[in-house]
């Protein structure tokens, strides 16, 4: 299920198990925070090299393009779809509609584009001392999946009724280990970053019940890529 779930959430290439059955994108959630734990490493480790030589705005862009490379724009590609369907003033089926079309609209492309560039932002305002937030960010916005996964599905069929349908509710507790020590090891800034993903977790599931009535692949997207955002916000003010 490691090799599953490294599969399914990077570009990393690490085969994946030779045979498939429903609901193992759920059953390796347990594994997504590990994950996004090596995400965070990777990127934090090139954003360190690169700041070694390069001035902070190449070294935010060389990290987002790592992150982006890594992950293969995955969530981005959600985050797009929510902003243009969940923004959508019409009947929930027509949000789901306009969610499925894979052309990009006006609002997903002005959502996408903001994002990337808080992202780059947050990636080029950070100094050494603050890179382990990248760890956190990586791993709470992965962890995050799984509370989503047991919420009311928005349509039935595609990864996100596969992920709902093999998920336990034991991998939230065993899976949260990572974020939660990752927090308290970080001290107040690691505490407040959970505090305010989950939050914001929380606003992001209720705007989608509301929307369209539960979860779909696309809103777990918009939800790790929102996180993160969260996450790297904090450790870019180093407030506490």
């Amino acid at each position: 299920m490691l090799r599953l779930a490294f599969s399914l959430l990077t570009t990393i290439p690490i085969p994946a198990p030779a045979t498939w059955n429903p609901g193992d994108s759920g059953r390796a959630a347990g594994w997504y925070p590990l994950v996004g734990l090596v995400i965070g490493l990777l990127v934090a480790g090139i954003h360190w090299l690169a700041g070694l030589f390069l001035p902070p705005l190449v070294t935010g862009a060389l990290a987002l393009t790592a992150w982006v490379a890594l992950t293969g724009g995955l969530h981005l590609d959600g985050l797009a779809d929510c902003a243009d369907g969940l923004l959508y003033p019409g009947a929930p089926e027509k949000r789901l509609e306009i969610m499925k079309d894979p052309r990009l609209g006006a609002f997903g492309g002005i959502g996408l584009g903001l994002l990337l560039l808080l992202k780059f932002s947050a990636l080029a305002s950070l100094t050494p001392a603050m890179l382990p937030g990248l760890l956190l960010a990586a791993s709470l916005a992965r962890w995050s999946l799984l509370p989503a996964g047991l919420m009311p599905l928005a349509r039935s069929g595609g990864m996100g009724a596969d992920f709902a349908a093999g998920l336990r509710k034991a991998s939230l507790f065993w899976g949260g280990l990572i974020p939660l020590g990752l927090a308290l090891v970080l001290g107040w800034n690691g505490l407040l970053a959970v505090t305010l993903g989950l939050l914001t977790a929380f606003g992001v599931l209720t705007l989608a019940k509301n929307r369209i009535g539960g979860v779909t692949g696309d809103v777990f997207g918009l939800l790790v890529e929102v996180i993160e955002i969260v996450v790297l916000l904090v450790f870019t003010t180093g407030v506490l």
